[in-house]
């Protein structure tokens, strides 16, 4: 006993010492539990920063995926490529069918004639008729066309056709609304072109009302269009694209810098892109270019 008892004796150094050890391990107890109290409320902060984080990558996710998805802007149905029209829908006959129409040098002036030459189904017209873009002249040409429509049916088999192309200043007096100043301009801007390749282009004579051409074109229409070269957009210079009547010099300036820039050009349709581009008249442009 005495020996086991002198195991219990401690002088007051070593009591102090068996203190602070105590205290020492109460406190690492009482650090411990207090420790593990944080990574619960942790984790819970953490919980709610994922579903912000979360909200944050879908966001990112459908701003990616409205990206990387074919946007459509407004564009005039007749210059359609091949993709273009496989991104709408087109089948590759319904393409073609376009391509063969528009190789012919005519143009389709309203959702239901792009309908009528592509055979293209209703649903798809008006999925992607709200796209279409025609230029101005065909809009003040429908104002005139409506109310003529029952008096060109009794009449067109009467009419003989006369060439716009032959015509003299003389023989366009005869229009009413043309007078003296309006068919040496008609006769000059004719000149500058080389012929007329399309009716439509009566509209680009200065001065010359919708509803004047409109009378004239129950007379007169292209009925031998000129052999022309025409010119490739991709190699032509500056003084080049000059000549044709209607691109101005700094428009013709552009098209090199902006062919330059992006290597070549792919469509037509680019060319709207371009600064100072009379883009609404694209369709009679594009008559005397190539790709």
């Amino acid at each position: 006993m005495k020996n086991i008892k002198s195991h219990f004796k401690f002088n007051k150094q070593e009591r102090s010492g068996i203190f602070f050890l105590l205290l020492i391990i109460v406190l690492l107890q009482v650090g411990y539990f207090i420790f593990r109290s944080f990574p619960s409320s942790e984790s819970m902060n953490s919980f709610s920063q994922d579903f912000e984080t979360q909200a944050q990558i879908d966001i990112l996710k459908k701003n990616a995926f409205e990206k990387d998805s074919v946007k459509f802007y407004p564009f005039n149905p007749n210059f359609i490529t091949d993709y273009k029209g496989y991104a709408l829908g087109m089948s590759v006959q319904e393409i073609d069918r376009l391509h063969a129409f528009r190789s012919e040098n005519k143009f389709a002036n309203s959702p239901e004639e792009f309908q009528s030459v592509t055979k293209i189904s209703d649903s798809l017209l008006k999925a992607i008729a709200p796209y279409f873009k025609f230029p101005e002249w065909t809009k003040k040409s429908k104002q005139y066309s409506a109310k003529s429509v029952q008096y060109s049916k009794l009449v067109k088999s009467t009419i003989e056709f006369k060439d716009i192309n032959l015509a003299t200043a003389k023989d366009l007096k005869s229009i009413y609304g043309i007078g003296e100043k309006l068919s040496n301009r008609i006769i000059k801007f004719r000149d500058r072109l080389g012929g007329f390749l399309v009716e439509e282009q009566l509209y680009d004579v200065y001065g010359l009302e919708a509803e004047v051409v409109q009378r004239a074109l129950k007379k007169y229409k292209v009925l031998n269009p000129p052999q022309i070269k025409k010119i490739n957009i991709n190699t032509a210079s500056v003084e080049t694209l000059t000549k044709l009547i209607y691109l101005q010099k700094n428009v013709a300036i552009n098209i090199v810098s902006y062919r330059n820039s992006e290597g070549s050009i792919k469509s037509f349709e680019e060319l709207a892109a371009i600064e100072n581009f009379p883009s609404e008249k694209i369709d009679r442009i594009a008559l005397y270019l190539s790709l």
